[in-house]
């Protein structure tokens, strides 16, 4: 297989734009949000995201072509790799802003250290969550149908990438709609552009010249010193600080179950490579991710790096190794110069979302193309906590930005549930299949295919798991937190010294019912009969 092929340039130009997607929204978030000055978000974090994007995409490069060379093959797709967006809006709203709010209160000279020693606790955190996962994670591929391993990542495909930017699409209907149609052209319609140009750069390009025609370009304006050389360096301070502070244990809540999710996450990402023709070994893949992460803590980043969604679209693009390589040349570069402030003026997201909803759409269909038709209500079933998910989190967003309204227990309380009660949504549903929404997807998922085999007893083992699982409060167990609903793990609290409010078990009715039906799946031979 070539270090390059034709391609790699469309593969390039879609991650890349991914990626730029994260990198322009950082800044937003660490100014924005969390209060840091600039100099600290292009002089500190940016740089330790490009150790960990460089090391990344240059090991699954490698991956890809020595797995071309074992099966001699010149059609592997190198895994997609970039940072985790579900982890890092996490860890700036749950770590880095309450840690910062405290250093203000404390009166700390340097809240902004204090804000990203937070960050750099939590990535570390959870690289190590996910470097033990690496280990399991080929025993729970074995047991697991691969129907459930892809149902979940199909619902992320279609809600998060999918219908989450075709808001974009129609809010700004000449970018969106042109971009849209030039991606189901170059990319549903078998045709391609002629002289041999990338399709992904005739999108872009597109997207660019009506977005500056309509006045969505340019973007903020770029910081005074953000372009310029920011080499990465030791973050010995942060990491000191994050180690020797205790501050693992009251993060407990938000570091463990994003580190299993990405864990899981990764694994299915790496199934539905594998269903697109390129196993890759699991423990190694999750090993080097893991890696990537620690790494980029240990040199200032404070957001987990994480394999990516859409495998088989870059695939079906003709992207081989070297579009991985180019990306992490590309974030590197953007990273360490302060670019990406630069290239967040001149060309806005919208230019190229279009693609994005393309690969949602790829990994929803491959989901059905992988499994046989018997399996298709498990693919259903398994997208419908992360669709769920997806729902609650924008109707957060929502209650945050026009206010939960002016009656007696306004804010996130259970006045604001009582609201919703008296219209006939019951948003704590909403809230309980948000947290552990994957694994809710893989559990019911898994069980409804083994069901559909009549391999009753296995489903209700897994049944059984998702007991476990409620119990321990990584799945439907959940508790206001100021303005948002996030994990709620007493056991844990209580285990860490931190006492933990309320009930030991939070999710103790999820578990009594999946208990039921475990029962139920147990002696389900007893009381029915077959019907073909």
């Amino acid at each position: 297989m070539k270090l390059f092929s034709r391609g790699d340039a469309d593969g390039f130009f879609a991650i890349a734009l991914d990626n730029l997607v994260q990198l322009i929204l950082i800044p937003v978030l660490c100014v924005g949000a969390v209060g840091m000055a600039p100099s600290f978000v292009y002089g500190r974090i940016l740089p330790g995201i490009a150790v960990s994007y460089l090391a990344g995409n240059i090991f699954y490069a490698w991956q890809a072509h020595r797995l071309a060379r074992r099966e001699n093959r010149t059609d592997v797709c190198a895994m997609p790799f970039g940072l985790n967006t579900p982890t890092m809006l996490a860890y700036v709203f749950l770590e880095m802003v309450p840690a910062r709010q405290i250093a203000l209160a404390r009166g700390v000279a340097d809240p902004d250290s204090a804000a990203w020693a937070a960050g750099v606790a939590a990535c570390l955190g959870s690289g190590a969550i996910e470097m033990a996962g690496a280990f399991a994670a080929p025993a729970l591929r074995r047991f697991t149908p691969r129907a459930a391993m892809l149902a979940s990542l199909s619902g992320a495909g279609f809600a998060f990438l999918a219908l989450n930017f075709f808001f974009n699409t129609f809010a700004h209907p000449l970018v969106g709609i042109v971009t849209l149609g030039l991606v189901l052209l170059f990319y549903f319609g078998g045709v391609k552009p002629k002289g041999g140009v990338p399709a992904a750069l005739v999108v872009m390009a597109a997207g660019t010249a009506f977005a500056w025609a309509t006045g969505l370009a340019p973007g903020p304006a770029v910081p005074a010193g953000a372009v310029g050389w920011h080499p990465p360096g030791f973050a010995a301070a942060a990491v000191a600080r994050a180690l020797g502070a205790g501050q693992f244990l009251p993060s407990h809540s938000v570091i463990v179950p994003m580190g299993l999710l990405n864990v899981l996450f990764s694994m299915q990402c790496l199934e539905s490579a594998a269903a697109a023709g390129d196993a890759y070994a699991p423990r190694s893949s999750l090993a080097v991710n893991a890696a990537c992460t620690l790494a980029g803590a240990c040199f200032g980043s404070p957001f987990p790096t994480s394999l990516y969604i859409g495998h088989p679209a870059w695939k079906r693009m003709g992207a081989r190794a070297g579009y991985s390589t180019l990306n992490g040349v590309f974030v590197t570069a953007v990273c360490l110069t302060g670019s990406v402030a630069a290239i967040g003026w001149a060309v806005p997201p919208d230019a190229g979302l279009a693609i994005i909803i393309w690969v949602g759409l790829v990994i929803t269909i491959q989901a059905f193309e992988a499994a046989p038709q018997r399996h298709w209500p498990a693919v259903l079933i398994g997208m419908v906590p992360v669709l769920l998910a997806w729902v609650t989190f924008s109707i957060k967003n929502a209650i945050r930005i026009a206010g939960p309204g002016a009656s007696p227990g306004a804010g996130f309380s259970s006045g604001l549930l009582g609201r919703f009660h008296g219209s006939g949504v019951y948003l704590d549903g909403g809230f309980a299949v948000e947290q552990g929404a994957f694994f809710a997807a893989l559990v019911l998922s898994a069980a409804t295919v083994l069901i559909i085999d009549r391999r009753f007893a296995a489903a209700a083992a897994w049944m059984l798991g998702a007991a476990a699982l409620s119990l321990a409060g990584l799945m439907h167990s959940w508790k206001f937190a100021g303005e948002d609903t996030v994990a709620s793990l007493p056991i844990l609290d209580r285990l860490a010294g931190a006492g933990g409010e309320g009930t030991l078990f939070p999710a103790a009715a999820f578990a009594a019912a999946y208990a039921v039906v475990a029962i139920l799946l147990l002696l389900a031979r007893r009381f029915t009969e077959p019907d073909e």
